[in-house]
């Protein structure tokens, strides 16, 4: 009887440690169900996207008010462009708010980083946040360095 109560004690901790690790990689990855409440849509123009991936995280002074749902390339402008749903309880982002694309760690994760502005006109639903900052590339500026073409003014 006590082995069999060992047995059962021991499945229910096994069981438990797979559900824990699957709901850590479901957090990872950002596929966690629920939570999303609603959203808006909101696009941006990148002139340099490297690294930036859909589901990367959209965040406004260190706090993820957002996600990166598309990126696809603008045919008229050739620029990248980056649809982005935001939470809707930041509605009043001005339009003059700017978008860098930044980089998080060690291990160089790309996400978009929203500096608010300061218009007293508002973006809206489809709006388009116009004054961008592109993604750091380390190669370039590498070859610059290696190259001398930096200004040394």
């Amino acid at each position: 009887m006590q082995t069999r109560s060992l047995e059962i004690g021991v499945g229910l901790f096994l069981l438990a440690g797979v559900l824990a690790a699957l709901l850590l990689a479901l957090r990872v990855s950002g596929l966690t169900p629920g939570s999303q409440g609603d959203t808006y849509k909101v696009y941006a123009h990148f002139d340099n996207l490297a690294g930036l991936s859909v589901r990367a995280r959209v965040t406004m002074a260190g706090v993820t008010i957002g996600k990166v749902t598309a990126i696809d390339l603008d045919r008229d402008t050739f620029t990248g462009r980056v649809t982005m749903e935001l939470d809707s309880d930041v509605d009043n982002l001005p339009i003059d708010s700017t978008a860098s694309i930044l980089t998080a760690g060690l291990l160089g994760e790309k996400y978009v980083g929203i500096s608010v502005g300061g218009d007293e006109e508002l973006l809206a639903e489809n709006g388009t946040i116009r004054d961008t900052q592109s993604s750091l590339v380390l190669e370039d500026l590498i070859g610059k360095f290696l190259l001398n073409t930096v200004n040394n003014k």
